[in-house]
């Protein structure tokens, strides 16, 4: 068995969260390692967001032909190869895995493939064979799709997240179990290109962990584009058919009904992947699967960090990127940053109409009886949505009675993944809806809701 020179740093995963630690460790003078048993990106990039942001938008455009034939042009869109649809997403994806590699090599992050396991403290073994010593460890390893048992996934006619980015035609019909961010997703995928769909959520609303009155909104819109929501609805079984699946569906108040489709798409929410790395070995003890941590992701054995998808945060890539940020940091001996401020963290739905938000929930509010007020403009009172027909949607903000202090924002509509950081900005810096009120918007824009919606806690929205 070989050993490798020592180490500042071994990062164990290479997605958003461990490359980021990997770059940031070399971008502070410490020699680190990368070590990655697939590919480059992890499943954020392979598998989840890249690729599916890059088909929403070209379903986007396909959904456009119906603007096109208002103009009196005909499009014949019965020639439509899906595959070329997957092979562009691919394209994506290939591009920004090589752009990875190269910000690597540029910041001279050595690259080792494989599978690694940890067999002390401060000494990883890679595929049994390679054992590399590093003063510090970061566990990145990620999640993967959380299976329920009568529910397998298969990759043929029962789907997961990622065996339906490698789909090289459309069902004509399909069933999605779960009615959270990726369900919500695909389901506008699906539906913008022809395809019937049943999309089932067992929690009273869809999007169960954003702000219900949003999430109404986006519900709303899908019904009228000829999706199927069933929420307060659970799937108790399924079974497979010579060419379809059925599924039987239980109703709130005890009702049932069976489902048939081509395919059903199973998407649970996710599990990390923490067993058969090593953490016995160290003596590191996980909590249903995830791993304890400090204030700067630091675990219970010294040197050892964990970040991303196997802690108990939410599993976004863009938390992963920022707590890969404060472990190596905090290890590189810079000033302490604190942790994840769990009210700050921005949640992103790139269906159409879009869903984003961050901070305090008004059901949140309501059971903890936190005082708040809430704050709404609808973008149907902004020139620039009335002008691009993008009129379903709001602005909605919790705040403090006594102090103005912002609590929450939720935004439903057009841009609303990009527009929500100018709240969270503000409240990041302290500031208060005036100071938002205040600042002049550019006319036209679906920003302007942001400014009246500000103006309203303070009773004086121009438009409304």
């Amino acid at each position: 068995m070989s050993t490798t020179n020592q180490y500042d740093l071994a990062v164990i995963g290479a997605g958003p969260g461990g490359y980021t630690a990997a770059i940031r460790a070399a971008q502070l003078g410490l020699k680190a390692c990368l070590i990655e048993k697939d590919r480059l990106g992890g499943v954020c990039l392979n598998w989840g967001c890249i690729p599916t942001k890059n088909i929403i938008h070209q379903a986007e455009v396909f959904q456009s032909r119906t603007l096109l034939e208002e103009m009196g042009v005909r499009v014949d869109d019965q020639n439509l190869d899906f595959s070329r649809v997957v092979k562009k997403s691919r394209m994506a994806v290939e591009r920004l895995v090589k752009g990875v590699a190269y910000l690597l090599k540029k910041n001279q992050v050595n690259l080792i493939k494989g599978t690694a396991r940890i067999a002390a403290r401060g000494s990883i073994v890679v595929d049994d064979r390679t054992t590399i010593s590093a003063k510090n460890i970061i566990i990145a390893t990620g999640s993967r799709s959380f299976q329920l048992p009568d529910f397998e996934t298969d990759e043929r006619q029962v789907l997961s997240s990622t065996g339906i980015l490698s789909l090289q035609r459309l069902p004509q019909d399909i069933v999605i179990l779960g009615g959270g961010a990726i369900g919500c997703e695909f389901a506008y995928i699906m539906n913008a290109f022809g395809v019937k769909v049943h999309l089932v959520e067992m929690m009273d609303h869809l999007l169960p962990f954003e702000d219900a009155e949003t999430a109404a909104v986006l519900e709303k819109s899908f019904e009228k584009n000829g999706i199927r929501v069933m929420t307060a609805t659970r799937a108790v079984s399924l079974e497979k058919l010579s060419k379809k699946v059925r599924v039987t569906l239980q109703a709130a108040d005890g009702g049932q009904e069976k489902v048939e489709a081509c395919n059903a798409l199973c998407v649970f929410g996710r599990t990390p992947n923490t067993d058969n790395i090593g953490l016995e070995a160290i003596g590191l003890k996980s909590e249903k699967g995830y791993i304890p941590v400090g204030d700067y992701c630091q675990t219970a054995v010294q040197g050892v960090y964990a970040i991303g998808d196997v802690l108990a945060t939410p599993q976004l890539a863009h938390v992963a990127s920022k707590e890969a940020e404060i472990a190596v940091e905090h290890m590189a001996g810079l000033p302490a940053k604190t942790g994840i401020d769990l009210n700050a963290v921005p949640s992103a739905i790139y269906c159409q109409p879009q869903v984003a938000g961050f901070g305090l929930r008004e059901g949140q509010a309501r059971e903890g009886n936190i005082p708040h007020k809430v704050a709404r403009f609808p973008y149907r009172a902004v020139g620039k949505a009335v002008a691009v027909d993008s009129t379903a949607g709001h602005v909605k903000v919790l705040y403090d009675p006594s102090t103005t202090e912002i609590l929450g924002a939720h935004m439903v509509g057009s841009n609303a993944t990009e527009l929500i950081h100018e709240i969270l900005l503000a409240k990041t810096n302290e500031l208060i809806p005036e100071d938002i009120a205040g600042m002049m918007h550019a006319h036209p824009t679906i920003a302007e809701a942001i400014m009246e919606g500000m103006r309203e806690v303070e009773g004086h929205a121009i438009h409304v």
